[in-house]
């Protein structure tokens, strides 16, 4: 099938950032009282960092700043960003596809997150879009996120592929009208948890 432009999600797709993430995830929730568990952390794959801390601080009844909460989990991500590494089958369309049509990437991330990922794992060039959280008020599994990304390459929702790993994101990028590629099929993350 001949596609217009490609969308790809960020963590867990382009980036092997799962087990780094979910390692920053626990030792920030644990500080601050809070109990998230792997399977419950990718459950929620997509969903920005923000939104997790405000849901888990209401479900356990733990008083926080949801925002600092998210700061403060993202800088301790970036302390192990040297440990991430892309995930070859995905980085593999991009190069079979640079420079024959547009592709963006859509993700729950904040940008500043993003552009440390994609800058050290040397992705930029393929890209020609870059969608974050902070460029939409509804996040996956809303559509806003892939609907934004198909906006600023031009090309129509029907006519882009989206390569995705969370559940989140796949019915996100369903509700745009996109073909969706589920990385999970490509690429299993390490986990942290035994047994998980």
């Amino acid at each position: 099938m001949e596609f217009a432009g490609y969308i790809f999600d960020l963590d867990g797709t382009l980036a092997d950032t799962m087990p780094a993430h979910f390692l920053a995830w626990r030792q920030t929730a644990e500080k601050h009282k809070l109990e998230l568990s792997e399977d419950r952390f990718y459950s929620l794959g997509g969903v920005p960092s923000e939104r997790i801390f405000a849901m888990l601080a209401e479900e356990q009844g733990v008083v926080i700043d949801p925002l600092a909460c998210a700061h403060e989990k993202e800088d301790a991500f970036i302390e192990l960003l040297s440990e991430v590494e892309p995930i070859e089958p995905v980085i593999e369309v991009l190069r079979a596809n640079h420079g024959k049509v547009p592709m963006a990437v859509a993700t729950g991330a904040m940008k500043w997150v993003m552009d440390r990922i994609i800058d050290q794992l040397e992705l930029r060039h393929y890209f020609q879009a870059f969608v974050s959280s902070e460029d939409t008020t509804r996040h996956k599994p809303f559509p806003d996120v892939f609907l934004e990304a198909a906006r600023r390459l031009n090309v129509a929702p029907e006519k882009c592929c989206v390569y995705e790993d969370a559940q989140l994101g796949i019915e996100a990028g369903q509700a745009a009208g996109m073909h969706v590629v589920d990385v999970r099929n490509l690429h299993t993350p390490r986990r942290i948890t035994a047994g998980a």
